[in-house]
């Protein structure tokens, strides 16, 4: 990918340790989590319902939707249980400079 693709989203020190959160980038709702030190990224609405995963509960690679507990694999967006059976799209990541990049692409 060439850095053309690349999008900044956020400080990598504001992504807090085994937690997630929420940021605007290009005008989508991303989710960032930060897992075993190991940066991920998803689109931060459940396809569920309408429930921004930033506000679920992180549980190793799991999120846990605030709505109806269905969860997510941070790594590839795949629902992991009942009522979910759409996935959420992930986004690449890179860090750099101390910054989160994304590829939207």
């Amino acid at each position: 990918m060439s850095d053309s693709q690349w999008t900044d989203a956020a400080p990598l020190d504001e992504v807090p340790t085994d937690d997630v959160i929420g940021v605007k980038v290009d005008g989508r709702d991303i989710a960032l989590y930060n897992v075993e030190g190991e940066i991920y990224a998803t689109d931060n609405i459940c396809t569920h319902g309408h429930a921004r995963l930033c506000e679920g509960f992180l549980e190793g690679h799991e999120i846990e939707c605030p709505l109806h507990q269905g969860r997510f694999d941070v790594r590839n967006g795949a629902p992991m249980c009942a009522p979910l059976t759409e996935a959420i799209r992930s986004y690449p990541v890179k860090i750099e400079a101390g910054r989160v990049f994304l590829s939207l692409a």
